[in-house]
């Protein structure tokens, strides 16, 4: 059926396609706490997928019992109430869920509910998409060459251009050169040319999140910047030129700054973002700051994909306890870039 005629429409708001993550973990309980939070509704309207029963047990977990516009395939979504739409697949029965087990049926549930929300961007019917957490061991089961949530996307879309994994919190962003790559091949991957395309992909998603006039710090690989040399020649041979010719292409980059402080000073300095040479260089400190506040965004895609940076938490599966903070924060942000493509005529 289609959405409440009695309930105020937001045509302004972006629209924002919410894919149900892993079931066996607090992605269900995280998906109506979204669905209840008046934050989220006055951002962006919801259309959440998945299966409305595995919904329902989130809900009561979360003790909440929040309102929901019932859709279909047909529902005319540019129409869509300010009160969240559910797009029920009738996936996963509820007693086919394992509490805090990484299972082929989860992966699979989790797997189809994404798929059909990159669809809808895909076909301009939403804005922009956000997930609840996945499970990799879950989505390897489901999904035998499964790699990461960005070959995924591109998979599902048929997308061969260049996208990247950010890590965001409130005061600064995390990029990085080399992601899930073996730490002894990090150096041998590094180049003036991926230095520079990072860096302009970075340069590009901060003026999508907002930031009119982007700074980006960037660390050395060798512990203190490598000293002059002394620790090793890659930041003098490969990411200094790699930040002069960024500058000389009009991008406010500074570095390379020894990795053990450059977060300290890119939050001093109001730096926007770090661009990090490897995974655990920019993870550990983003995990440090702010773990129950981090979002992670593919950029570089046709529209923003964003998701809560933890996990599943298995641990805490069915307890009521799981925290909304990283999972409002991707929503919001997915609305604030989906706002700003509109603006842009996107």
């Amino acid at each position: 059926m289609t959405p409440s005629s009695s309930r105020k429409a937001a045509p302004e708001l972006p629209i924002i396609a919410l894919a149900m993550g892993d079931p066996a973990g607090i992605s269900p309980e995280l998906t109506a706490r979204l669905a209840a939070d008046e934050t989220v509704k006055r951002a962006a309207r919801l259309v959440i997928i998945g299966d409305r029963r595995i919904f329902d047990e989130g809900a009561r977990t979360a003790g909440l019992s929040p309102t929901l516009d019932a859709i279909d395939e047909q529902s005319p979504l540019a129409d869509l109430a300010s009160t969240p739409a559910f797009l029920d697949l009738a996936n996963l029965a509820p007693e086919d869920v394992d509490p805090g087990e990484a299972t082929p049926a989860g992966g699979e549930f989790a797997s189809a509910n994404f798929r059909h929300a990159l669809a809808l961007a895909h076909d301009g019917r939403v804005d922009a998409v956000c997930f609840t957490p996945f499970n990799k061991k879950a989505m390897r089961y489901a999904n035998p060459g499964y790699d990461d949530e960005i070959r995924f996307v591109a998979d599902a879309i048929g997308f061969d251009g260049k996208a990247r994994e950010f890590n965001i919190l409130e005061s600064v962003w995390n990029a990085r050169v080399t992601s899930h790559i073996p730490l002894k091949d990090v150096a041998a991957a590094l180049s003036p040319e991926s230095i520079i395309d990072e860096l302009t992909l970075t340069h590009r998603c901060l003026q999508q999140a907002g930031h009119d006039r982007p700074r980006i710090a960037v660390a050395g690989l060798n512990p203190h910047a490598g000293d002059g040399g002394s620790f090793g020649m890659e930041e003098i041979d490969i990411i200094e030129p790699a930040i002069r010719r960024a500058r000389e292409q009009g991008l406010e980059v500074e570095g390379p700054f020894p990795a053990d402080t450059v977060f300290l000073r890119a939050v001093k300095e109001g730096f926007h973002a770090v661009l990090t040479m490897y995974h655990d260089q920019g993870q550990i400190a983003m995990k440090m700051m702010g773990f129950d506040s981090g979002v992670t965004m593919l950029g570089g895609l046709p529209f923003p994909v964003c998701t809560p940076a933890h996990g599943t938490a298995y641990d805490i599966a069915g307890r009521g306890i799981a925290d909304l903070g990283a999972s409002r924060q991707a929503l919001l942000l997915a609305a604030r870039m989906a706002d700003q493509a509109r603006k842009a005529g996107v």
